[in-house]
């Protein structure tokens, strides 16, 4: 289909100097009157399309999950008390709460209401989303928690603003007596009971290229911004700065990081005279001081005296003596190339990792005491996910207690506590002041509900082999006893980028609606996760392989799952679909701009895709680490080669005859591109632009949706959420699924 509303109807803006020409730059004046019309005009056009009764249908179903009462509520333990946020079909925008562990435990918790977002939302006339809250640990641990730093966002965007609740009278205290930053990209936290570390946007200089704070203040009670005095800045080409603060007691300390960029940082800690004393590790090392170690894991092979660490494996050291110069150091994780560390809690006598194994999760549980051996936490099953976070280790009721979550693609997730014992066992509990008989024996605290029928469904994990021959995984979930003679529908997915993995993880909306699809033939759907370079799934090594110039091996993988789902007879092109979001977006634009002979149709979400401008756009610059400068010609030419907005021109733009006589299109997937012009993160302008230049090159089946307010999630509840996922379910199935 083809429609006029799809043409800018608007004079092209003046090109940058030194830039290829582009005659859809005036599409990035986001709030402009034009632009915003055409957006309307592309909304439409995609709603009278795909929003009929099978959509409605499927958003239903989505929405009735994300607002099921019955998921389990995650909460973190703040003194004697657990703190969640809620929503649900009566609290869409959120509620704040908390409850006792002996509420939670029983089977009908009862919730103490801190903030009702809607209602404050209403009173104020603002559609407020709430981004998170930071409570002040009291000094006293027998006195409760009573002030907090609540963020909100106007629009569902990173921009927020931050004000001081009491849970005492659960209320804002005002300023002059109480503390409220204005809407910027802030991060602050407390620094005693009346002063701030506060990191935004102060004015002139004060951010960075990136757009975010340059600069650091301490703010005391009853000061302004302008007055608070400046503690800590980074030059304006790093990605941040920012202050955080230990509050262990016994072990308060304040760091500072300077973000040189998005991997490399530089972290401080402040000494007893004022300074900001450096902490010697490498730049691309994440850093931790805990009571009296460093722990350091290099993301580049590390060199020490006398040996080596190597790439994303930790290692511990003795804090004092480090800094006095030794640099010996015992391994705690060391890495190998089925490995990768995900991350790392303690509890009061123990260190918690949490790994993956081709891709499946590992937990580990290291006791200082003993040398710093590790023994393996026996949990959940193959091709399942499972982490463990410590409870909180400094209340001794709960010292050594943890938490550990369970979930597959086709298990519901599991929350258990379990406490951890010197003698290398683990007790699975269901803390109870009262315990019973039956209490001591393994007891799940809390289960997700299955929302689809899983019996009818496998999940397998194979491996593709890219163009450059490396082995690269991916999971499927496909019905059982399918027939593998490529008449199948299926969906990948994919994200590839920042050492993110996409481990497995209960399909609850997408095993409710994309699996439960059939086509007129009566095949059931099929859903694909692959886990191609430039993601995490094995460390550092499998993230570096597709930086900047060899990013073309993260589409390379993705594209080398998509043959091997073909040559399995899984299914076949005209079966065969494909999402992704963000840096997944600039995954999905190279599908349709390299790879257009693999897919039927493609949904590309609040996506990068004019890459020699996105550091120009939102918060790009922060990015350059992943994908280079284009600013730099040398490194433009090779992100040109993934820059997809530029890749239809490159390409020229194959054709491909649409059975019409004499009519030649240009080739691609079907294509839908859905962003939110809240979006502050990527920006809303890069989908805009590649959805009008493809229509205008005369390629087909090119639709666009972009949503008011969202911000980068695309949704600011679960009813728009919901919609966002069954607009794409909707457009892909039309395409591949008929």
């Amino acid at each position: 289909m083809t429609d006029s509303a799809f043409q800018p109807t608007q004079p092209a803006a003046t090109a940058v100097a030194d830039e290829p020409h582009d005659d859809y730059l005036w599409l990035e004046d986001i709030h402009a009157e034009e632009a915003l019309d055409w957006v309307k005009a592309q909304n439409a056009l995609t709603e009278d399309a795909f929003q009929d009764a099978d959509f409605e249908q499927t958003a239903a179903k989505i929405l009735a999950i994300l607002d099921s009462e019955d998921k389990i509520p995650g909460v973190v333990k703040r003194g004697a008390f657990y703190y969640n946020f809620w929503r649900d079909a009566q609290h869409p925008r959120g509620l704040w709460r908390r409850t006792t562990w002996e509420s939670y435990t029983s089977d009908a918790t009862e919730w103490e209401v801190l903030l009702d977002v809607d209602a404050l939302a209403a009173a104020e006339g603002t559609p407020w989303v709430f981004s998170g809250v930071t409570l002040l640990k009291p000094a006293d641990p027998t006195e409760p928690y009573e002030r907090a730093l609540v963020k909100l966002s106007p629009d569902g965007g990173d921009a927020v603003t931050v004000r001081e609740f009491r849970l005492s009278t659960l209320s804002f205290l005002a300023t002059p007596e109480g503390f409220e930053l204005p809407l910027a990209k802030t991060s602050v936290v407390w620094d005693g009971p009346d002063a701030l570390y506060v990191a935004s946007n102060f004015g002139p200089e004060s951010l960075t290229k990136s757009g975010y704070a340059r600069t650091v203040r301490r703010l005391v009670r009853g000061q302004s911004l302008k007055e608070a005095p400046e503690v800590f800045s980074v030059p304006e080409d790093h990605v941040l700065a920012a202050v955080s603060k230990d509050n262990t007691r016994g072990f308060e300390r304040v760091f500072a990081t300077d973000a040189v960029d998005f991997f490399t940082s530089r972290t401080y800690v402040l000494a007893a005279d004022g300074s900001w004393e450096l902490i010697d590790v490498p730049e691309d090392a994440s850093v931790d001081l805990h009571h009296d170690w460093l722990l350091v894991s290099p993301r580049l092979e590390w060199e020490l005296p006398g040996q080596t660490v190597p790439a994303g494996s930790l290692v511990v050291a003795d804090w004092e003596a480090w800094r006095a110069g030794s640099r010996e150091v015992t391994f705690i994780f060391e890495h190998d190339d089925a490995a990768s560390l995900e991350g790392w809690s303690f509890t009061k006598d123990f260190l918690l990792l949490n790994t993956l194994r081709d891709v499946s999760s590992q937990i580990l549980v290291a006791d200082p005491q003993n040398g710093w051996k590790t023994r393996v936490l026996e949990l959940g099953e193959p091709l399942s996910s499972s982490s463990a976070g410590a409870v909180d280790e400094e209340d001794p009721e709960t010292a050594n207690d943890i938490w550990l979550t369970t979930t597959g693609h086709l298990t519901p997730t599991t929350l258990l506590r379990a406490t951890l014992n010197g003698d290398d066992s683990v007790d699975i509990l269901y803390r109870d002041e009262n315990p019973s008989p039956e209490a001591a024996s393994p007891v799940v605290v809390k289960s997700a509900p299955s929302f689809f029928d899983s019996s009818q469904f496998e999940a397998t994990q194979h491996f593709a082999i890219s163009a450059d021959g490396t082995r690269v995984p991916y999971f499927q979930v496909s019905p059982k006893d399918m027939p593998l003679d490529g008449d199948n529908p299926v969906l990948m997915n994919g994200y590839g980028g920042f050492l993110i993995s996409l481990s497995p993880s209960y399909l609850g909306s997408i095993g409710a609606t994309w699996l439960d699809r059939e086509t007129p033939s009566g095949r059931k759907a099929s859903y694909v996760v692959a886990n191609i370079r430039g993601g995490g799934e094995y460390g550092p090594r499998w993230h570096s392989a597709a930086l900047k110039e060899n990013r073309h091996r993260a589409y390379e993988d993705f594209a080398a799952v998509a043959k091997d789902l073909i040559a399995r007879g899984v299914t076949k092109p005209e079966r065969l679909a494909a999402s992704g979001g963000s840096n997944g977006g600039l995954l999905m634009g190279n599908m349709i701009t390299s790879y257009p002979e693999l897919f039927g149709a493609i949904s590309c979400g609040v996506p990068l895709l004019d890459m020699r401008r996105y550091t120009k756009l939102s918060a790009g610059h922060s990015w350059v680490a992943e994908y280079g400068d284009p600013d730099v010609p040398e490194e433009w030419e090779f992100i040109k080669t993934f820059s997809p907005y530029h890749l239809l021109d490159a390409t020229g733009g194959s054709e491909n005859h649409n059975g019409t006589e004499g009519e030649h299109e240009r080739r691609a997937p079907a294509s839908y591109f859905w962003t939110a012009t809240s979006d502050d993160r990527v920006g809303p302008v890069q989908a805009r632009k590649m959805a009008a230049k493809m229509r205008e090159l005369g390629y087909r089946d090119v639709w666009f949706h972009e949503d008011l307010d969202g911000g980068h999630s695309g949704a600011s509840d679960n009813r728009q959420a919901a919609r966002n996922s069954a607009r794409s379910q909707r457009f892909l199935w039309h395409y591949i699924g008929q």
